[in-house]
């Protein structure tokens, strides 16, 4: 069979209708999310470090801007200002004395739990309105949906 094949064709654009849909529906979700975020000076980027700080531990401000791909001089004013917040800390890198490594403090724990849990508390109540089957079938999309995001 080839691209040419109409058995082909249809099958991409089945897929390629769905990636819309997908695409569409996801970005639709982050933006209601992105609401849901109380304003402060903590910004969406900030706390997303913040949130990867705490998820996968310490981190060179390097490996930090690579993750969240971002310039590494965005990255170094992001983590001065979580740092002069008190919300992370720089130590010296035990494997190399030459760098830092950039690390969550109890304080920004707190701000990333609040956080959390304001965002899940919108999202549980927005599910309660699903079917058990519905609540089911959105489970097990999200975790389809962080396969692709690995892909």
């Amino acid at each position: 069979m080839s691209q040419d094949d109409p058995a082909v064709g249809g099958a991409t654009d089945g897929i390629a209708r769905a990636a819309t849909e997908v695409r569409s529906g996801v970005m639709r979700l982050a933006r209601r999310l992105r609401v849901e975020h109380e304003p402060g000076e903590l910004t969406l980027g900030r706390l997303a470090v913040l949130g990867r700080l705490e998820r996968d531990g310490p981190a060179t401000a390097s490996a930090l801007a690579a993750a969240e791909r971002v310039t590494p001089q965005s990255m170094a004013r992001i983590v001065q200002y979580l740092i002069d917040s008190g919300l992370a800390e720089r130590d010296l890198d035990p494997t190399d004395r030459r760098a830092a490594i950039v690390q969550v403090t109890e304080a920004g724990r707190g701000q990333v739990a609040r956080d959390r849990e304001q965002r899940e508390a919108w999202l549980a109540q927005a599910m309660a309105g699903l079917t058990d089957v519905e609540r089911d079938l959105v489970v097990l999309s999200a975790r389809l949906l962080d396969r692709l995001a690995d892909a």
